[in-house]
């Protein structure tokens, strides 16, 4: 039997979402695709609230 409960805390599937910017690994950050960082858009902080990556995770215990 499952529980009530998941029918709503567990994710329906992911979001097919096109992000402006990628991680470049030389750099160890989120770049636009002119070369500038992704943290100085302005714009894209307001539309995306963060630019954060998951590399970090895979990497540092304490991430």
């Amino acid at each position: 039997m499952r529980p009530f409960t998941l029918n709503y805390a567990l994710p329906q599937g992911l979001a097919n979402a096109v992000t402006p910017y990628h991680f470049d690994p030389a750099r160890q950050l989120n770049v636009l695709p002119d070369g500038r960082p992704a943290v100085s858009d302005p714009e894209l902080l307001l539309a995306a609230g963060t630019t954060t990556s998951t590399a970090g995770s895979a990497t540092h215990f304490d991430d």
